[in-house]
């Protein structure tokens, strides 16, 4: 039988996967709110204002 608190003790995580955590992490990335938010402006002639106060 599995003993899963003896196979967490071994767990390593990926070193590819910490790695790739580290990049998604520092990049800044937009989410929909941003392009949405950028697309509202541009059509209302308000671009780089925000509309969320």
């Amino acid at each position: 039988m599995i003993n899963f608190n003896e196979e967490i003790k071994k767990f390593q995580p990926n070193l590819e996967v910490s790695q790739a955590e580290d990049e998604i992490l520092k990049n800044d990335l937009q989410d929909m709110t941003d392009v949405i938010e950028k697309l509202l402006a541009k059509d209302t002639g308000r671009y780089g204002q925000t509309f969320i106060q």
